[in-house]
């Protein structure tokens, strides 16, 4: 668990191997209730390689002192944001 918003990441490790990658973060709101949005990558174990670029969207509420992992969104594809961006482009700009 992370005592700061900062300090909280998705990389993970399993058997000496770095499973989920964090590649990059965005912090996009602060406070009890935390939203970060993160930029990833997951190993394939039987190819032994990194597969794509994927995000995700979690939420933190820091409770008695540590941030708490309450709920995420995973996108699992570049195609995906995208279609995600247009959207709210085209919502934000009506």
């Amino acid at each position: 668990m992370a005592a700061e918003v900062d300090e909280i990441t998705i990389n993970y490790e399993e058997e000496d191997i770095q499973i989920v990658k964090e590649l990059d973060k965005e912090i996009l709101t602060k406070g009890a209730w935390t939203t970060i949005l993160f930029r990833y990558q997951e190993y394939n174990r039987t190819k032994e390689e990194y597969g794509p670029e994927k995000y995700t969207i979690r939420r933190y509420q820091k409770r008695n002192g540590q941030y708490l992992p309450k709920s995420k969104f995973n996108i699992s594809s570049a195609k995906q944001a995208q279609s995600i961006i247009d959207t709210l482009s085209k919502w934000i700009q009506e």
